[in-house]
């Protein structure tokens, strides 16, 4: 069996050669748990999360076919969208904050990690002030982390109704990060819970608000996501390996 296979991990950062190997196994796994859930493998799409990864690793990646890169720190997001092809789409999918907006806006195709009316009128703010649409997802803490950020469950709707109600920026769905657990079955009940909101708020027909992005999902959950509705997986040790946490933040 394939799935959930540790990730390959090169010695020297010189030979890349497994980063192919890992997004085929990913892929495939994808296509395996779509087909489990009687999903369209076109409906997923798998976001590469390259947080403290080099660009050469990147390009490995962009080599294979990969299009849509995470990352969770503004200034890697920046200095990577400076120096690669400018048909990648950049997924900001780290805590963001309000300070550091300016440099997202613009650079970023969609924004996952909105988790307060503030941050989003910040967004708003930007958005406007570059005459840029800007898409969002709404962050739901789903398991009430305390170190976790995002909104709790019972706020999301007060926030998103709130957050559409802003200029220039449009709520395309919502995005949670799971609890780190060994077996993924643990976190199926988070997942089913925050697909379960997506289509409380579909049915509320709320203007300037679509509920077409499900954001959730990361290396050790991802199948389990996916089988119960994530459209964006975040997988990244799967793909590029072990990380290194060589970069501060601006």
């Amino acid at each position: 069996m394939e799935e959930l296979k540790k990730p390959e991990i090169s010695n020297t950062e010189k030979e890349h050669g497994f980063i192919s190997k890992n997004l085929d196994l990913v892929s495939r796994n994808i296509a395996k748990a779509c087909e489990r859930a009687g999903r369209d493998k076109a409906d997923v799409t798998l976001i590469a999360v390259s947080k403290t990864k080099p660009v050469s690793m990147l390009m490995e990646a962009y080599r294979h076919g990969c299009r849509q890169f995470g990352e969770n720190k503004v200034q890697e997001l920046s200095q990577k969208y400076e120096e690669m092809p400018k048909d990648i789409q950049w997924h900001m999918i780290g805590h963001l904050q309000r300070n550091k907006v300016k440099y997202v806006v613009g650079k970023a195709a969609l924004i996952h990690s909105v988790d307060s009316l503030k941050l989003a009128e910040e967004i708003s703010r930007e958005a406007v002030k570059k005459q840029l649409e800007v898409s969002i997802l709404i962050e739901v803490n789903i398991a009430n982390e305390e170190s976790k950020y995002g909104v709790a469950l019972s706020d999301a709707e007060k926030l998103i109704r709130g957050a559409a109600l802003l200029p220039n920026i449009h709520i395309q769905g919502l995005m949670a990060i799971a609890p780190y657990v060994e077996d993924p079955e643990e976190n199926r009940h988070y997942f089913t819970l925050l697909k379960q909101l997506s289509v409380d708020i579909k049915q509320k027909n709320i203007d300037n608000v679509n509920m077409n992005v499900l954001s959730m999902g990361m290396t050790g959950d991802y199948l389990t996501a996916i089988e119960e509705g994530a459209t964006h997986v975040r997988v990244g040790t799967g793909i590029f390996g072990e990380r290194h946490y060589p970069f501060q933040d601006i």
